[in-house]
């Protein structure tokens, strides 16, 4: 698991995914769904973090903005921005 100092726990790295929950009122049932969102790809020769966007089409593509990192909280930090809004909307 990879934490951040003074935040709150965070998947192990890989495919990230929304997961909402939905009830209505005849049901009391909790559905849940999830969705990936980015893609933090590893990269052993240089030790290094590359991060991935997820189109409508479900293919994952290098997000530019970005150059790959040796720290995936510099990924995590960025898909939490969100600056494009091509993560979250």
């Amino acid at each position: 698991m990879v934490r951040r100092t003074g935040a709150r726990a965070r998947p192990p790295p890989g495919p990230r995914r929304v997961r909402a929950r939905s009830t209505t009122p005849d049901d009391r049932r909790t559905k849940w769904t999830s969705f990936p969102i980015a893609r933090l790809r590893y990269t052993a020769a240089d030790k290094s973090w590359t991060l991935y966007w997820r189109d409508r089409h479900l293919r994952f593509h290098i997000y530019d903005p970005l150059a790959p990192s040796h720290r995936v909280e510099d990924l995590l930090t960025e898909i939490d921005r969100d600056p494009t809004c091509i993560f979250w909307g």
